[in-house]
């Protein structure tokens, strides 16, 4: 390793699922810098977001908590002063910047100890606990830039990047075009101390719709068997968004055709040049600044997009396209080739893999487990569980309207899951119908085995494994009786 402790970049993608990704399987989507940044790293074959919505998962990215450790269990919950993120685990001699999305609440304030804040949102001011708060930076560049905010939020004109304003945007005006541009400015300016970067972006997050229209031909595009495929038999929290989308329309594509939803998945893949552009940038900064060889570079994504497999869109689910992640890991000093990781990890062990290749010590507190071993071979993780969890809502803890009666009621329950090295995972709730899914024989899940009686050994099984996390981790949402 290098004499000094190296860099840390950690970068955060919105809403990414693998399957957009060369080193994940796509043969077809263009992304040279990803592939580029891959052919030089371990890639994890299956990492799994703590929950699949924004705020609970970037609470444990940051925190290397479970979601229900950390407090944010739903969306627009802050996090509370007294938690640790990475930043405030690190030596003071780290220079340590947050640049974009940050969703844990006081978006606009720079906190939790970093020393450098880049904002982007300004669709959270009305909950802010501060009232002096200034518009973000990313608003203020646009308004120079010539353009105009049209979202009207909390009395006052805004940019919401989660509104069809984003996809009108050229390329070079997109958040992670601003985000990168900071990213540059940062890494270029500070050559000697280390330093940690979270770079922290929106897209590909809907709208389903931005500059790189066109890119994919919505006919010809590639779908898998799960595409438009009604999950019968399976929970009526996924069956309830089934039979909602049909009826909608969104960002101009009626889905109750298959034309439109092709066009929106087209579109949606599209988006993922805006992530591999910024990719692209931060690396050419770490090249020409000669940092690139002591620089540990992560890269994830929150959460995955449904995309219309299973007839949904968007997230909060434990199928693979909403809860599997992408994560990738350049270590230059332990290696420059493309290495496969094998099992399974979980994005509370991100925080600890970071921390301990960094030569730093990894907090007791933390649940999860340094991944380093995985990448010399001492760790096996196919002997390594992920525990997945969505703590519904309520009047005190609301989500959004989600399209109808039915899967705002459904969302309500909470679930945990657990998947398996050996590629099993067991959803339960205790006030839905639970899934089993054997993801080496049907890994589009498509085959609910939860009430096949040759399985109830194994349900038996995992749900103890559920049982022991809820009791080693302090979780106490209730569990269906076996």
């Amino acid at each position: 390793m290098a004499r000094r402790p190296p860099n840390i970049l950690l970068f955060i993608s919105d809403q990414q699922r693998t399957d957009t990704m060369s080193c994940y399987g796509n043969d077809w989507i263009h992304s040279p810098n990803l592939d580029a940044l891959a052919a030089g790293a371990y890639v994890f074959d299956n990492s799994y977001c703590s929950q699949a919505v924004c705020t609970a998962a970037r609470g444990s990215l940051m925190t290397g908590l479970h979601p229900h450790s950390h407090g944010c269990v739903v969306n627009n919950i802050g996090l509370r002063r007294d938690t640790q993120t990475i930043a405030e685990m690190l030596p003071h001699g780290y220079r340590k910047a947050h640049f974009g999305k940050w969703h844990l609440g006081d978006d606009a304030f720079c906190q939790h100890g970093f020393d450098e804040w880049i904002s982007v949102e300004d669709d959270r001011r009305p909950r802010y606990t501060r009232q002096d708060a200034p518009f973000s930076d990313l608003r203020h560049w646009l308004v120079e830039q010539g353009h105009t905010p049209t979202t009207r939020i909390g009395g006052t004109d805004e940019f919401h990047f989660g509104h069809t304003q984003r996809a009108t945007l050229p390329a070079e005006h997109q958040m992670g075009a601003f985000v990168a541009a900071h990213a540059e400015r940062f890494i270029r300016d500070n050559p000697d101390d280390p330093w940690l970067l979270v770079f922290s972006t929106f897209e590909p997050h809907p709208p389903y719709s931005g500059p790189y229209n066109g890119m994919y031909d919505p006919q010809s595009l590639p779908v898998g068997p799960a595409f438009l495929r009604y999950p019968e038999g399976h929970s009526q929290f996924n069956r309830s968004r089934a039979d909602f989308y049909p009826t909608d329309r969104v960002d101009g594509q009626q889905l109750d055709e298959e034309l439109g939803w092709r066009r929106l998945r087209a579109q949606y893949f599209a988006n993922v040049k805006i992530i591999d552009d910024a990719v692209g940038r931060v690396q050419r900064a770490l090249d020409e600044s000669g940092q690139a060889d002591r620089t540990l570079f992560a890269f994830t994504s929150d959460h995955g997009e449904m995309a219309g497999d299973h007839g949904m869109l968007e997230k909060r689910v434990f199928y693979e396209e909403s809860a599997r992640v992408p994560l990738l890991l350049r270590v230059p000093w332990l290696s420059d080739d493309a290495q496969r990781v094998c099992g399974v990890c979980s994005h509370v062990d991100l925080a600890p893999t970071l921390l301990d290749l960094a030569g730093q010590p990894v907090p007791s507190t933390l649940p999860g487990r340094s991944l380093a071993g995985a990448l010399t071979g001492a760790d096996d993780l196919r002997r390594h569980d992920a525990f997945i969890e969505w703590n519904g809502d309520s009047p005190d803890l609301p989500d959004r309207n989600l399209g109808s009666a039915a899967i705002n009621a459904a969302s309500a329950r909470p679930w945990r899951s657990v998947v398996t090295g050996d590629r099993w995972k067991l959803n339960l709730s205790a006030s839905d119908d639970c899934e089993l899914f054997d993801l080496a024989n049907d890994p589009h899940e498509l085959t609910n085995l939860f009430t096949d009686p040759a399985h109830d050994q194994r349900v038996h099984l995992l749900a103890a494994k559920i049982r022991q996390w809820q009791l080693d981790t302090g979780d106490s949402a209730p569990l269906p009786q076996m």
